[in-house]
């Protein structure tokens, strides 16, 4: 292994435009930045609702090498068939085990071996999943033998749910990112025992939306409650994730930072 190990890791992609700004930022980024590893959360990356297997290969293909999943994981008709077939994607650690597809994937450069995994959250989450404190444990205690760090992507509603994530997974975890709301949080940093913990990473989609979605569509549903097909929108696309350093020797974050990059 040689010095010190850096991680992007990009908040929710939201349809085409957080597909586009994605594929053509992330290779330049990894050189800019001398980036290891690239981990995107692309559970809405299929017009804004679950992804599929031909969107998971062409993300795999543009520079990005690991990509999670959270609650809009079996959106797509037929992905349960697809993820099977996809050895760097992984669904939620603690989904039912008899769900398809990987808890948990692992890669490697330079002799440093990644684990990655995510799980989704027990508060105002409609998908039920198991105590994600728990599955953690025992993704994390798997890994001992073939990673030299993991890192936890936490895909939560609640912030107080992440941020005792972060604790409870604080020494142990590379790092806790927080996915889900698509609102970047300003508390990126260093926990006590070196872990890099984020509430929330935000999205890669556009933000001039409510959350990726056309603010007309949304605004007519809140101010007359009549159902409406949320369209993606287009306006002022982002790029938003955390850049994460990890040194290997001391084994321990080095620094955690919020970063967006626009198109």
């Amino acid at each position: 292994m040689g010095g010190v190990i850096s991680i992007l890791f990009l908040g929710d992609i939201v349809g085409r435009p957080g597909r586009d700004i994605v594929t053509k930022q992330v290779p330049a980024l990894r050189e800019q930045w001398q980036l290891d590893f690239v981990i995107a959360n692309a559970e809405n990356a299929a017009a804004g609702a679950g992804i599929t297997g031909t969107i998971a290969r062409d993300l795999l293909a543009n520079g990005v090498d690991v990509v999670t999943l959270g609650d809009h994981v079996w959106d797509q008709k037929g992905f349960e068939a697809e993820i099977k077939t996809l050895d760097r994607v992984c669904r939620p650690a603690n989904l039912p085990a008899a769900c398809p597809g990987l808890e948990r994937v692992v890669v490697e450069k330079n002799g440093f071996r990644l684990g990655v995994f995510t799980v989704i959250g027990r508060n105002f989450i409609a998908m039920k999943g198991d105590c994600p404190f728990l599955a953690a444990d025992r993704v994390l205690k798997a890994s001992e033998a073939d990673c030299d760090a993991v890192f936890a992507e936490v895909h939560m509603e609640a912030t107080s749910e992440k941020i005792a994530m972060g604790w409870y997974l604080d020494g142990r975890a590379l790092a806790v990112v927080g996915t889900h709301t698509h609102v970047a949080t300003a508390d990126a940093t260093v926990l006590p025992k070196g872990t890099a913990y984020l509430t929330d990473a935000g999205m890669c989609g556009p933000y001039e939306s409510v959350l990726g979605r056309d603010i007309q569509a949304v605004l007519g549903r809140f101010l007359d409650g009549m159902p409406r097909r949320f369209e993606i929108a287009s306006g002022d696309v982002r790029l938003s994730g955390a850049v994460v350093r990890y040194d290997p020797v001391a084994k321990r974050a080095v620094s955690c930072e919020l970063v967006t990059v626009k198109a």
